[in-house]
């Protein structure tokens, strides 16, 4: 159930640029839109990292 509730509140903090800042959030798409496989998987690998220790640090 937990995870459920954090699956939520991800589409929750997702929604939140494009209803505030539509405008600045499709510039923005575009943007990532051209990076290159390389770049896109390094952010990908960055969020996961600081995900999971941002979760062990508040699970602890």
């Amino acid at each position: 159930m937990e995870i459920l509730a954090a699956l939520c509140l991800v589409l929750v903090i997702e929604g939140l640029m494009p209803f505030l800042a539509p405008k600045s959030w499709r510039e923005t798409m575009t943007k990532v839109a051209q990076f290159s496989d390389g770049q896109l998987r390094m952010i990908g690998l960055i969020c996961i990292v600081v995900g999971l220790l941002s979760y062990w640090m508040v699970a602890a």
